[in-house]
């Protein structure tokens, strides 16, 4: 397949004129196949990769179920999120260990037509129920070598990050220093101070999940978690640009404070995320969606989003000003690194993973093209 008339995001993060080669299900540098797209102009970028979300339309990676990933997989794919890496919730270790060991079972012989199951992002158990917001306190527990090689054993490999509040865990340096090399550690659903967090980064920690929520408030005597991330150059972060988690005054700010290069665009997205407003289930807890908000039935806590990354993206650029450049880049080239796929995945470059997704001038979604196929 060959896409003509396209505005070609690059791997210079930069847009220019062009057409794409596919060849099989990777990009080329030529095709014998003549079946050609005209893009009419439109903006051609890689396939967008969601590493921190928990469903979709009504499914959640927790129900442990393929037909849930399978459904997931299937939404994501059709609004231009080609991989995807979901989250899991703090739940009991049986329970949590079934759910990698499904996920496991499923990237083995999963459907090509939706997106590409490239990891799970943990992010529990190991978190402090000072900050758990949605996640259920009863089934958080101390960081464990043991208990997080199970979890990557169940997983076959499947696990790329795993969280940690390391104030909740006096051993968290030996934890993290053993532990690094097998799996991302972040910290999660924190309530270190700045002092606290530099240590567990100083230790090998290098990411953070969802900057300013579930976390210390980042202040001018009190940095917390915030301020040892903009210290640590080795550090990415996840924001969630849905218009209701962080205000786009703090957004811009943040770009600023750590360069673009850092920065992960997440959806957060639950289950209700493509579902009309209602009352779902987050991690065993119900929560009650009013347009693009779900909160805790019980306590009102933000309960992630119910919006997916594409949508996240396009808030990004048009509300909250960020360039189009810049909000690709976050959503496409930076998750894959953090995922350790961009070998695969993140660019339009060949030999890569033919994933592209064709925008209008608005951003409205015109085609997705997977695997070298129009979805």
């Amino acid at each position: 397949m060959i896409i003509k008339n396209a505005r070609v995001y690059t791997a210079q993060k930069t847009f220019a004129y062009g057409e794409i080669c596919m060849q099989n299900d990777v990009f080329a540098t030529e095709t014998d196949n003549s079946a050609a797209i005209d893009a009419g102009g439109c903006y051609a970028i890689p396939g967008l990769i969601d590493m921190h979300f928990h469903g979709c339309m009504g499914y959640d990676i927790c129900d442990g179920t393929q037909e849930a990933i399978a459904q997931i997989a299937g939404y994501e794919a059709s609004v231009g999120v080609t991989a995807i890496a979901p989250a899991t919730m703090t739940l009991p270790t049986d329970e949590l260990e079934h759910i990698l060991s499904v996920a496991a079972a499923y990237r083995r012989e999963q459907d090509p037509k939706g997106a590409d199951l490239v990891g799970i992002n943990m992010e529990g158990p190991f978190i402090s129920k000072a900050k758990k917001g949605a996640q259920d306190a009863r089934n958080i527990l101390p960081c464990s070598i043991g208990r997080c090689q199970r979890f990557l054993d169940a997983s076959e490999g499947l696990v790329k990050l795993i969280g940690i509040a390391p104030e909740e865990n006096p051993d968290f340096r030996a934890f993290i220093q053993q532990m690094k090399e097998k799996v991302t550690i972040s910290l999660a659903h924190t309530n270190a101070d700045y002092d606290t967090a530099m240590a567990a980064f100083s230790a090998g920690a290098s990411h953070a999940v969802h900057l300013y929520n579930a976390m210390p408030a980042f202040t001018h005597r009190e940095p917390g978690v915030v301020g040892a991330v903009c210290d640590c150059p080795h550090v990415t972060a996840e924001l969630i640009c849905d218009g209701v988690h962080i205000h786009p005054a703090v957004v811009r700010a943040t770009f600023e404070m750590l360069g673009a290069d850092r920065i992960v665009l997440i959806s957060d997205s639950m289950r209700a995320a493509g579902m009309p407003d209602g009352q779902y289930t987050l991690g065993g807890l119900d929560v009650s969606v009013t347009g693009n908000r779900a909160t805790l039935v019980a306590d009102g806590a933000l309960a992630g989003s119910v919006t997916n990354l594409m949508d996240c993206m396009r808030i990004a650029v048009r509300k909250m000003h960020i360039r189009l450049e810049t909000a690709v880049a976050c959503a496409t080239m930076n998750p894959a690194k953090c995922l350790g796929i961009s070998d695969l995945y993140g660019s339009i470059q060949v030999g890569k993973k033919a994933n592209v997704v064709l925008l209008d001038e608005k951003l409205n979604l015109q085609a997705v093209i997977k695997d070298g196929r129009m979805m």
